[in-house]
């Protein structure tokens, strides 16, 4: 995941460089920000001067998602008041991907939070190398947007690999994102939890409380 996360750091900080911004913006949002899709989408409305009150809605929109995650995070095994703070901060799709699967049900506390500063480390890294480079990328170059969705995908394509008894899930996930972009296309990502987690606490409540089919 940290190898990812080199490359896709360095698209963003690729992205700062091209759309003007002082490279050190990079670093800065790497370190006090930290979410990825919420940073690329920020530079956009960095250079446009969009209104702080948008920027308010839209990093809520973009990152309500967390609280989905935070159901089933792992923070319990995580010590001390700090620690918990960072482990809440440094919570990203990558970590939660990482600690919610079978593997990591033995793991420690202390090695979810090294996890997730690596992970942090990485992006920042990445994020401060590209910008610093980034003028030596011609601006022709495509694609270094989508390489946010493109880990995404992996990480989802994953995830059905390691469960594929569980069908009915990334069915109703499915589902879920077709019903939000027809029915609510302006709050696309907000519906489709939504909608996923209802059909869920649905199943949940249909099949009984066997953890196997929930």
């Amino acid at each position: 995941m940290g190898l990812g996360f080199v490359p896709l750091g360095a698209a963003f900080g690729v992205l700062v460089a091209h759309s003007g911004v002082d490279w050190w913006w990079a670093s800065l949002s790497s370190a006090l920000i930290y979410a990825g899709s919420f940073e690329f989408l920020l530079i956009g409305m960095v250079t446009a001067a969009v209104p702080l009150a948008s920027v308010a809605v839209s990093a809520l929109l973009v990152n309500v998602r967390h609280v989905f995650y935070a159901l089933s995070f792992p923070l319990d095994r995580v010590k001390g008041p700090l620690g918990k703070a960072y482990s809440t901060f440094a919570l990203c799709d990558e970590a939660y991907a990482l600690t919610a699967g079978q593997q990591a049900r033995t793991w420690s506390g202390r090695r979810i939070l090294w996890l997730q500063l690596f992970m942090q480390l990485y992006w920042a890294g990445g994020a401060t190398a590209g910008a610093l480079l980034g003028s030596l990328v011609p601006d022709g170059v495509k694609g270094l947007d989508f390489a946010l969705t493109a880990l995404f995908t992996v990480l989802a394509l994953e995830a059905v690999r390691e469960r594929r008894e569980d069908l009915p899930t990334p069915v109703l996930a499915l589902l879920s994102a077709l019903a939000a972009r027809l029915l609510f296309p302006g709050s696309l990502l907000l519906a489709a939890f939504g909608l996923f987690t209802a059909g869920l606490l649905v199943r949940r409540l249909t099949v009984g409380k066997d953890p196997s089919h929930a």
